[in-house]
């Protein structure tokens, strides 16, 4: 993506969250994402169908074309293009007609009890009863013609009673250009649902890491795993980024999206409609189970074995176990304690790896450290098996919902064995990004590319043995036997030291005289502003 690419998403992002933002004085904060991203979602459908339709229109007028049916076949080619097999056969979804965007920004303003004709293979009559129950007809006819979305989408428009807001949102949501430069509809409809995940985490605060993590971890996650092909499962998947940023790692290094199999878990019922949609706006095969539920109690993928398994489950988890007991084959390195899930979540993933599979996961950097509750046993349990792979330090103010320090855990099934990779067995990376990024705002820290290039690059020449050295104070390469001697804590920071300094020409003569020349017209200043101030105050009638 160019600059003017990018510039002009951040345009548009602007533009829709403005528009969007008119709900607040209409919509309950708990409902607003849901009404929003639900335009959003049918939104997209509706222009990736269209996009297909246009393409089968072409084809079958054009003599050169095997789709091609006759220069006079008018109702023959209305007729095929409402067959859904020509759509689902690119992965694309079948949109009913009265769920189409076109037919609803037509009719978002009509009187109520007007009859509606709609066309599609079939007509129809619809009683029009006002537009949010238009767009909950909208929603429940597609989910019956999609099985994969049954259950997801949140039909409740009628219930919100924002009727009077939502023409104006349609109007502003159909402004959204078909393409732009090398940008299709998938591209841009995907930004904005992403985006608009963000600034929602944000407005929710410390709810919003329920279904929202920062761009800036799952790049570096998924760079540094490099999921390719396979199966790639989340047991705690939130609004599935990983799964996004996977498909954009394959896409960007001439992979098809096909090579990846998706499997995720969600208990959050909300949370796990918003990943289902997510996926649905990008045209992703997936499995999330039959339905929300608890990864520990009722696991929706029992027998897979995931060849590359991406979290970022709730920091320090407490209420986790009830249902669960302690005798759970996922408990090979130790029993978690009740009052942490960070051990429990960990397992669960390593019971899931395939022999050959790669995990990370996202930790508070207590996981690194903490001796108590057979903490400290399950990490050294982990250790000794040459489990552990790599351990990256983070920066703080990476997250819109906690300031609780992070890290992430890398960890493989057998080093000694993995083929598309050699990483050295017995020892551990340790890498400390703590010193990377940017301030983007006041308050949100991100990486730059060359941040992420360096901590992904770093870890794959260590794995393959080429181009690898150690950096005092970013990253060091730690023997088995020497994290025993450090008691078995895998904080980077004990390992990689101190960055050198670079050396200072200034005599210290120089450089204290300069100093304490500065200080003293300091105190010159400071002196002569406390004057003022007393004078100031004098004359209110003020003696300090």
């Amino acid at each position: 993506m160019n600059d003017e690419e990018q510039q002009y998403l951040n345009n548009l992002d602007k533009q829709l969250w403005a528009a969007a933002d008119r709900l607040r004085a209409a919509v309950n904060p708990s409902e607003y994402m849901h009404v929003v991203l639900g335009l959003v979602f049918l939104k997209y459908i509706s222009d990736a169908f269209k996009e297909r339709r246009l393409e089968l229109q072409a084809a079958f007028q054009d003599p050169a074309n095997d789709y091609y049916l006759g220069t006079d076949a008018d109702e023959l080619i209305a007729q095929e293009l409402e067959a859904r097999d020509y759509y689902t056969e690119t992965n694309v979804f079948w949109v009913p007609a009265l769920a189409r965007w076109d037919f609803l920004k037509d009719n978002a303003k009509v009187a109520i009890d007007t009859v509606l004709t709609v066309k599609n293979g079939k007509t129809f009559e619809y009683k029009f009863k006002g537009i949010g129950r238009l767009l909950d007809d909208a929603l429940e006819a597609v989910e019956k013609d999609n099985p994969k979305l049954k259950g997801v989408l949140d039909k409740s428009y009628a219930r919100w009673r924002v009727d009077e807001a939502l023409p104006g949102l349609i109007d502003e949501f159909s402004k959204i250009p078909f393409n732009h430069g090398a940008l299709k509809a998938k591209d841009i409809l995907g930004h904005i649902y992403e985006y608009f995940l963000g600034e929602f985490s944000i407005a929710a605060g410390k709810r919003g890491g329920e279904f929202y993590t920062p761009k800036s971890i799952v790049s570096v996650i998924v760079e540094m795993l490099e999921p390719f092909e396979g199966r790639v499962y989340d047991p705690c998947c939130g609004s599935g980024g990983f799964f996004v940023q996977s498909e954009r790692f394959v896409l960007e290094h001439g992979g098809k999206i096909g090579q990846l199999s998706i499997y995720g878990q969600e208990f959050n019922p909300t949370t796990w409609r918003l990943a289902s949609m997510n996926m649905a706006i990008r045209g992703l095969d997936f499995d999330f189970g039959k339905e929300p539920a608890s990864t520990y109690t009722r696991p929706q993928h029992p027998d897979l074995r995931a060849d590359f398994i991406m979290a970022n489950p709730p920091f320090n988890m407490k209420a986790w176990k009830e249902g669960v007991k302690d005798d759970d084959p996922r408990w090979k390195y130790g029993v978690p304690p009740d009052g942490n899930a960070n051990f429990a979540w960990m397992q669960h993933m390593i019971h899931h790896l395939a022999p050959h599979g790669s995990m990370a996961l996202l930790l508070a950097n207590g996981s690194m450290s903490s001796n108590t509750n057979n903490e400290g046993e399950i990490r050294k349990a982990l250790i000794e098996a040459d489990l552990v792979e790599c351990m990256v330090a983070l920066p703080g103010q990476l997250f819109t919902n906690t300031q609780i320090p992070a890290c992430i855990w890398f960890l493989t099934r057998s080093k000694a064995e993995r083929k598309a990779k050699r990483s050295r067995h017995g020892e551990v990376l340790f890498i400390d990004a703590r010193q990377l990024g940017y301030m983007k705002d006041r308050v949100l820290r991100d990486f730059k590319p060359e941040d992420l290039a360096k901590v992904a690059d770093t870890f794959h020449a260590w794995q393959r043995g080429v181009g690898y050295a150690d950096e005092a104070g970013f990253c060091k390469a730690a023997t088995l036997a020497d994290i025993g001697k450090a008691d078995y804590v895998l904080t980077p920071g004990r390992y990689v030291g101190a960055a050198a300094q670079e050396a200072d020409a200034e005599p210290f003569e120089d450089k204290m005289a300069r100093l304490t020349a500065a200080l003293g017209d300091q105190f010159k200043e400071s002196a002569r502003l406390e004057a003022a101030i007393r004078k100031n105050l004098a004359g209110l009638g003020y003696e300090v």
